[in-house]
């Protein structure tokens, strides 16, 4: 994978120049080797660990999917942003949203594979350095099961334990090689790796003890990363041990009043949150999503270039907590419109400027919300259901609504399922889950209800309709890599 040689930063630098003097290397650069002589060089990997994860979360990595799902309408004037995705027909490999996806997860998994191998170079001096680049180590195998998570559950099938030695899913790259044309490895090869590297992160980050709120990778991030592994393979005892173990703990407390839940969202107060990247301005700002926001200084309106439907905001009751905090009413404006209208705008990630991160209400800096304790109740609720074990389904489940406002249900069977999954839903709604939720559930949607006639409208767009068996649920690998790489297989349809 050839952009790989631009990734690896600035550390390469310098290996190429000075051809007057091969020994010789620029005063600002170092060469590869030389960045992994001491512990304190280790550091500075990790930090980088964290700053590529930063920058792989939220932004096109959640919002094009849902883009491509069936939440939203696209508006008259969205200027076919994600147009391509939104409408599926012309949804093609050469896409920019599939090639920066795919490549950015590849070059974080690049830096992650040189800092491994580097890191496996350093004596440390003592029994504190020693526990320090364990952490280190443990951090640079929980990326990478992250990232390997997120590009199977886009570039291959779901996981299904009769196939998965035969479905093809990503190319497992373990060690830095800039020339390797790898092929793809198997989905079952890909999980048994993303479990391998779980283990390790599990062994090295078992002295980071969890707690609300945390920046760094804890030994419960790992378990609630596990959980969310498991739950993509249908192990369900194992999800739901995973993230019963993380509620038990009594660490992470759901929010129970309307303003708390508020708070979480719009202020950042990281309450429920089990891990959430470092952030601050004005170095270390997160992806924003804000094509379902688009609020205009200039206008003093909103111009979103896509709003949730009619029925996803039905979907939540009035004594639902979530629905006054995921959903604002706005006036809307635009060049399709005569005259402004009121609307709904999604408020989930509009951030405030309480946080410090946000100097007036356009630019929408929130942080990223990686892992939260709802998940796992989630994760729970499904697990015990698919296991047989109603009972404490409706426990997890119930609890979860309980705290979000809403009373309890009495569900089983198949109305129970379909709760769950309605809770599940509602609860991640714009997080970037629902395409990969359809997909494993092994569902096709009917796109209904715009909320406006300034929405798009026809086959394409508000009427949309798509079969479960879709080929485009599972995204192509980007044309690019294919045509570079003639040991990658295309996936059918693309």
């Amino acid at each position: 994978m050839k952009n790989f040689k631009n990734i690896l930063g600035i550390i390469l630098l310098g290996t190429v120049v000075q051809s007057c003097n091969i020994d010789k290397f620029p005063q600002d650069k170092i060469e590869l080797s030389q960045s992994f002589q001491t512990v304190e060089d280790a550091k500075n990997w990790d930090n980088a660990t964290f700053s590529f994860f930063r920058s792989r979360s939220y932004g096109i990595y959640s919002q094009v999917t849902d883009v491509q799902a069936d939440q939203l309408n696209a508006v008259q004037d969205f200027g076919n942003v994600y147009g391509d995705e939104h409408r599926w027909t012309n949804f093609l490999s050469d896409n920019y949203s599939i090639r920066d996806i795919y490549r950015n997860y590849y070059s974080g998994i690049n830096n992650l594979n040189t800092a491994i191998k580097g890191y496996s170079t350093i004596v440390p001096k003592n029994d504190a350095e020693k526990t320090l680049l364990n952490q280190y180590i443990g951090d640079a195998h929980f990326a990478r099961a992250y990232y390997y998570l997120n590009l199977t559950l886009r570039f291959a099938k779901a996981y299904n334990a009769s196939s998965a030695e035969s479905d093809l899913a990503v190319p497992l790259v373990l060690v830095p090689d800039l020339e390797a044309k790898p092929a793809r490895a198997t989905v079952d090869a890909v999980y048994k790796q993303i479990l391998s590297d779980i283990a390790i992160a599990k062994t090295n980050l078992m002295s980071q003890k969890g707690k609300l709120a945390a920046t760094r990778f804890t030994i419960d991030a790992v378990i609630a990363l596990e959980a969310r592994v498991k739950l993509y393979m249908s192990d369900w005892g194992g999800a739901a041990n995973a993230a019963v173990q993380l509620i038990k703990e009594g660490k992470y407390p759901l929010t129970t009043t309307q303003e708390a839940f508020r708070k979480l969202w719009i202020d950042d107060s990281g309450d429920e949150v089990i891990f959430q990247p470092v952030v601050s301005r004005p170095n270390e700002l997160p992806n924003t999503i804000s094509t379902t926001y688009g609020y205009s200084a200039a206008n003093k309106d909103y111009r979103p270039g896509f709003m949730p439907s009619l029925w996803v905001i039905n979907s939540f009751s009035n004594a639902d907590f979530r629905k006054s905090v995921y959903f604002k009413e706005v006036t809307v404006g635009g060049q399709s419109l005569d005259k402004p209208q009121k609307g709904i705008v999604v408020n989930k990630f509009a951030g405030s400027l309480v946080t410090g991160l946000n100097i007036d209400l356009t630019t929408n800096y929130v942080t990223p919300k990686v892992f939260r304790i709802a998940e796992m109740y989630l994760v729970a609720a499904e697990s015990y259901f698919k296991a047989g074990n109603e009972f404490e389904a409706l426990k997890y489940l119930n609890e979860l609504r309980i705290a979000r406002g809403l009373t309890a249900v009495s569900s089983s069977g198949n109305s129970l399922f379909k709760d769950i999954k309605d809770e599940r839903t509602k609860e991640l709604i714009f997080e970037g889950f629902r395409l990969d939720d359809l997909k494993r559930w092994g569902e096709g949607f009917q796109r209904r209800d715009p909320q406006l006639p300034f929405a798009r409208t026809g086959a394409e767009y508000a009427d949309k309709k798509v079969e479960a068996n879709n080929l485009k649920f599972v995204w192509g690998l980007p044309a690019n890599d294919v045509t570079i790489n003639p040991n990658i297989v295309q996936n059918p349809g693309w």
